[in-house]
């Protein structure tokens, strides 16, 4: 009998058993689905205002950005841009949107590398003291590292050219 014992060890062994491939995690990645919206996207705030992500831009060039605020009925139906000065972000024009809310087109101009937030403000021209908050949410590459691909919504209108003493051919006197 013992010797029966010790050929069944022999024999025996350890047995890896395939799972079914449905519950075998899968090798590639997977991003949130709100990781592949390809439009400006604007995100309401807990105080009543907006923050609008319109992705990766680059330095010296000059951007249109369009979207949509859902309905503010706080503001009312005549809506102007407020007269703060920013030399990088201007309101071009506001218009109701065609299914409710309020479409803002801005300019941008992107002037500085890294993440910026430069806000804006809409007032409502029938009430005193009543206005909303916009913050633009970039996130400005420098002008060596390539061309971002830009969301719908954004479209880069022009660049702005700086003077590289390197680059130049002018030879000065000596």
């Amino acid at each position: 009998m013992a010797a029966a014992k010790k050929v069944s060890c022999k024999t025996g062994g350890i047995r890896f058993v395939e799972e079914p491939a449905a519950s075998v995690p899968h090798s590639h990645v997977h991003f949130d689905e709100k990781l592949h919206d390809s439009v400006v996207m604007v995100v309401p705030e807990s105080n009543g205002n907006f923050m609008v992500k319109v992705g990766f831009l680059k330095t010296q060039h000059r951007y249109e950005i369009v979207f949509t605020l859902p309905e503010i009925p706080e503001l009312g139906k005549d809506v102007c841009p407020a007269p703060i000065l920013n030399p990088h972000l201007q309101i071009c024009s506001l218009a109701p949107a065609s299914d409710g809310g309020l479409r803002v087109t801005c300019e941008y101009m992107a002037h500085q590398e890294g993440v910026m937030s430069e806000e804006l403000q809409i007032l409502s021209e029938s009430q005193d003291d009543v206005f909303v908050r916009v913050r633009i949410h970039a996130r400005v590459m420098d002008r060596q590292h390539g061309t971002p691909m830009l969301l719908e919504g954004v479209r880069c209108i022009g660049a702005e050219l700086e003077y590289d003493s390197e680059q130049s051919d002018w030879q000065g006197f000596d």
